[in-house]
């Protein structure tokens, strides 16, 4: 694969030099190579080429041979004056992925460190995620109780930590549709504007388990929802609502110490979400995981973290302990 990649850039492959300048690179070769390196779906290959010829024009027209930092920002700015946030950020991503990229393979430096992207106000991204830390402090929280409720709010919460589902798929979840898929367990899944379960999700064992042991004590049958309104066994099954389940996550969070307004249900399927991402797995994965109907929606996940990673407070508060301890205490005034 590496000496493919070499294969497609000029013998001027970028490389800083001593004085940091930034030598002249084939910037179409070295995307070819980006695009034959992703080796994914077609629909996955075909999100990044939208999303990155932009600016290969934008390089080409302007006579860039070396792009530099202050060229990312300027091809931002006209990204502005053209397309909404949405499409600026989605836009601005795929460049920052593709230098990343480029710099993992020793082709060029990523000149898009630090480059700010439009901010987008969008309430699928207003919410927070929670750490691996903790996920395991409401997680506890919810197993403190071991009645039937305690168990099926264990089992519930572990199920959408692990898998992503949204309220409405575990509200709308029954019984038959936790069953095996091959050498693993999967939940089959009916979203918002589908009348069947085609899509389905792979559950780990642990998850698994934890909603085995709830059913188990619930005594639950074929038919019956996932997920019942009561846990007592003598007051009924009534299927949870997507209300009740919002709640009930809630006064987990609230219980564990997380009382937070941008801490809600759908902070579990943005947490997972974030930690496959967080933990290596390939942006195509992520969205057949998360059911993403388009890539666009998985790549804002993948800038927030990118965000989350921007170190500037740490230099800037290193930047002021060195001026402190450079600077002699002033004198107390005397009365």
């Amino acid at each position: 694969m590496n000496e493919m990649i070499t294969a497609a850039v000029t013998s001027t492959a970028a490389e800083t030099t001593e004085k940091g300048a930034l030598q002249a690179v084939d910037v179409s070769g070295m995307f070819s190579s980006f695009i034959s390196y992703l080796d994914n779906s077609p629909s996955t290959v075909a999100t990044y080429t939208r999303a990155l010829r932009p600016f290969i024009r934008y390089v080409k027209e302007n006579g860039i041979t070396a792009p530099a930092r202050e060229d990312v920002i300027r091809y931002r700015d006209a990204l502005k004056e053209r397309y909404k946030p949405a499409t600026v950020q989605i836009y601005m991503t795929a460049v920052r992925l593709f230098f990343q990229w480029a710099e993992d393979n020793n082709l060029y430096s990523d000149v898009t460190r630090r480059v700010r992207v439009a901010k987008v106000d969008r309430q699928e991204h207003a919410k927070d995620y929670l750490t691996p830390v903790q996920v395991v402090d409401v997680l506890r929280t919810a197993q403190q109780e071991q009645d039937i409720k305690g168990l099926r709010d264990y089992a519930m919460l572990y199920l959408m930590l692990a898998a992503g589902l949204r309220c409405i798929e575990v509200s709308r979840a029954n019984v038959e549709d936790l069953r095996p898929r091959g050498e693993h367990s999967v939940i089959y899944v009916q979203g918002k504007g589908h009348e069947d379960r085609r899509d389905y999700v792979r559950i780990s064992p642990d998850a698994e388990k934890a909603v085995r042991a709830y059913l188990s004590a619930r005594g639950a049958k074929s038919g019956e929802p996932l997920f019942t309104a009561s846990g007592n066994r003598r007051s009924g099954t009534g299927r949870m609502s997507t209300r009740a389940i919002s709640g009930t996550v809630k006064e987990i969070f609230q219980a564990a110490g997380y009382d937070s307004d941008r801490l809600t249900a759908h902070s579990t399927r943005h947490t997972a979400v974030t930690l496959a991402l967080m933990n290596g797995e390939r942006l195509e994965k992520v969205q057949e995981f998360a059911r993403h109907k388009s890539m666009n929606t998985t790549l804002i996940y993948a800038h927030e973290l990118e965000r989350d990673k921007n170190d500037c407070s740490d230099v800037i508060t290193a930047a002021i302990e060195r001026a402190m301890k450079g600077r002699k205490t002033p004198q107390k005034r005397r009365a």
